[in-house]
C-alpha cells in the first residue's frame, strides 16, 4: 500500500500531514501528485469528496518551497468559483504549509480590496481567487501574473456551468506560456476538454473513477410526491421533509438540504425553524460574512441543518455529514452527483434521499441515465392519501394571503334587512308606446321623447316652435 512518504514529498510538507492525521493518499492523491512533483501538466478527473484539494497543494507547497516572491507578482494561482471553495482551499494551504515559510493571498468578493491590495504588495507565493475578483485588480494595475509558475484551475466543470469561462481563457494568456498547470474536474465537457487541449502541454491524464459516478459508500433513495391540491404544494412538500428527516432518527446527526431556488433556500429553513429544527440557509445573494459564519457553524457541529442552494454543492470539504436530502431534483443531472458528493466522504458511510414531483420526472430520468443506476424508490412517509384541511395557524409560510371583498365607506353600518313596503307613485296618463316611424308621422306631438317627464315647459316649448316652424 502506498503511503505519503512514498510520493517524495518534502519532510516538512510530510510532518503537517502525519500531523493532520493522515498516512495513506486517496488514488487521486497517489497518481497525481508524482506528475506535479516532475513538473509536468496534470488533467486530473476524479469524483468529488476523493481529495483533489491535496493533489495540488501538497505538491506545490514542496515546489515553492525554494523561492522568493516579489510585491504584485503572485508564483503560484489557485483558481476556484465560488467564494467558499476558495476560503477552504486556504485553510488546506495553512494546515500543509505550517512548518514551511510561504506566503498568501486570498482574492474573494465580499471583501474589501484595501486589505487584499495590501497583501498582494507585500508578495504572496500562493494566491488563491476567484476570476471575477482576480480579474478586478489585473484592470486596476495591483496585480501582474507575469511570474506565476503554477497555476491550478479547481473545479472546472462548475466553472463552466458558472459562466465563468471566458475569465479563464483571458487569465490564461495573462500567465507565462511556460507555467505549469494543474487543472481538475470532476467531469469532462466538450468546453472543458477544448481548453485542456488548448491551455496544457502533454498532460498527464489521471482518472480514478468513472465520470460523474456517485460513491458507493453513499446510500441513495428517492421519495415520488405528489400533492392533494395545486395550492397546497408547496406546504406539503415541507411536510414530507420533515417527515423524512424524522424518520432517520438520531442516525441523522446533520444534513444539508439542496434546493433549485434561491427563493426557496430561505423559506425551507425558515419553516423548519418554525417547527422547531434547527437550520440555516446559505446562498449566493446573502453577505460573505453571513456565508462564513453558517458555514463555521455547520463544521463546527453548532448548526444541524443546512439548507443551500449549489453554491454549496461543489468543492466544501466538510467531512461528517450524514445526509444529504435533495428537496428538488436537481435541473442538471452533474449537479446530483455533487450534491450528494458532500456526504460519504474519505469513505464513510453517507445517506442521500431526494423527493420528486410528477413535473421533475424527466430530470430523474436525465440523473439516472448519467449515474447509470436507478435510485431506490421508498415509501412516502406520510402516506399516498391527500393531506387533511390545515388549521388556520398551520404554517404561516404555506399560506396565500387571503382575498377580501373590497369594503365601501358604509359597509361598516347595520344594514336593515326589512322588505320595504311598496310605495304609491302618482299615475299620469300613459300614452301607447310609439315607434321610430310614429315619431315621424306625428310631429305636433307636444311631448318630447326621451327627455324625461321633469322637463321644464320653456325648454319643451322651444323645441316644439323649432319642430313646427
Amino acid at each position: 500500500m502506498t503511503k505519503f512518504s512514498d510520493l517524495k514529498l518534502s519532510p516538512k510538507v510530510l510532518k503537517a500531514i502525519d500531523e493532520a492525521g493522515y498516512e495513506t493518499p486517496t488514488p487521486i492523491q497517489e497518481g497525481a501528485i508524482p506528475h506535479a512533483l516532475e513538473g509536468r501538466d496534470v488533467l486530473g478527473i476524479a469524483q468529488t469528496g476523493t481529495g483533489k484539494t491535496a493533489s495540488f497543494t501538497l505538491p506545490m507547497i514542496t515546489a515553492l518551497a525554494r523561492g522568493r516572491a516579489r510585491a504584485r507578482m503572485p508564483r503560484s494561482l489557485v483558481l476556484c468559483p465560488t467564494r467558499e471553495l476558495a476560503a477552504q482551499v486556504a485553510e488546506n494551504f495553512d494546515t500543509y504549509a505550517k512548518h514551511v515559510k510561504l506566503t498568501k493571498a486570498l482574492l474573494i468578493g465580499g471583501v474589501s480590496f484595501k486589505e487584499q491590495d495590501q497583501a498582494i504588495d507585500r508578495g504572496v507565493d500562493v494566491l488563491i481567487a476567484t476570476p471575477g475578483r482576480l480579474l478586478d485588480h489585473f484592470e486596476r494595475g495591483k496585480l501582474l501574473l507575469t511570474g506565476v509558475q503554477i497555476m491550478v484551475v479547481d473545479e472546472a466543470d462548475r466553472m463552466l456551468d458558472m459562466g465563468f469561462i471566458p475569465d479563464i481563457e483571458k487569465i490564461f494568456s495573462l500567465t507565462p506560456f511556460t507555467r505549469q498547470t494543474l487543472f481538475f474536474s470532476a467531469t469532462m465537457a466538450p468546453e472543458i476538454e477544448r481548453i485542456t487541449n488548448t491551455f496544457l502541454s502533454n498532460p498527464a491524464r489521471i482518472e480514478v473513477a468513472r465520470q460523474a459516478t456517485a460513491s458507493e459508500t453513499i446510500a441513495q433513495e428517492l421519495c415520488m410526491f405528489k400533492a392533494s391540491r395545486r395550492d397546497r404544494a408547496a406546504s406539503e412538500k415541507r411536510k414530507l421533509l420533515r417527515a423524512l428527516i424524522d424518520r432517520e432518527g438520531d442516525a441523522c446527526t446533520n444534513a444539508i438540504i439542496f434546493c433549485n431556488r434561491k427563493t426557496d433556500v430561505d423559506i425551507t429553513a425558515k419553516s423548519l425553524k418554525k417547527y422547531g429544527y434547527d437550520a440555516a440557509p446559505i446562498h449566493g445573494d446573502l453577505e460573505q460574512s453571513k456565508r462564513m459564519e453558517v458555514l463555521d457553524g455547520f463544521r463546527s457541529g453548532t448548526l444541524k441543518l443546512l439548507c443551500a442552494s449549489d453554491v454549496a454543492a461543489r468543492g466544501l470539504d466538510i467531512p461528517n455529514v450524514s445526509h444529504v436530502f435533495n428537496y428538488d431534483v436537481p435541473g442538471h443531472a452533474e449537479d446530483y452527483v455533487h450534491r450528494i458528493g458532500r456526504t460519504g466522504r474519505a469513505g464513510r458511510d453517507g445517506k442521500a434521499i431526494m423527493i420528486c414531483e410528477p413535473r421533475d420526472e424527466k430530470n430523474l430520468d436525465a440523473v439516472e441515465r448519467l449515474i447509470e443506476n436507478k435510485i431506490p424508490r421508498v415509501d412516502n412517509p406520510l402516506g399516498d392519501k391527500p393531506a387533511p384541511a390545515r388549521k388556520k395557524n398551520d404554517d404561516a409560510q404555506d399560506s396565500a394571503p387571503s382575498k377580501r371583498p373590497r369594503r365601501g365607506k358604509n359597509d361598516d353600518k347595520p344594514k336593515d334587512t326589512t322588505p320595504a313596503e311598496p310605495t304609491e307613485q302618482p299615475v299620469k296618463d300613459k300614452k301607447p308606446a310609439r315607434g321610430r316611424g310614429d315619431r315621424r308621422n306625428q310631429k305636433n306631438d307636444n311631448n318630447s321623447v326621451g327627455m324625461g317627464d321633469h322637463l321644464p315647459d320653456f325648454i319643451a316649448k322651444s323645441f316644439d316652435e323649432r319642430r313646427t316652424g
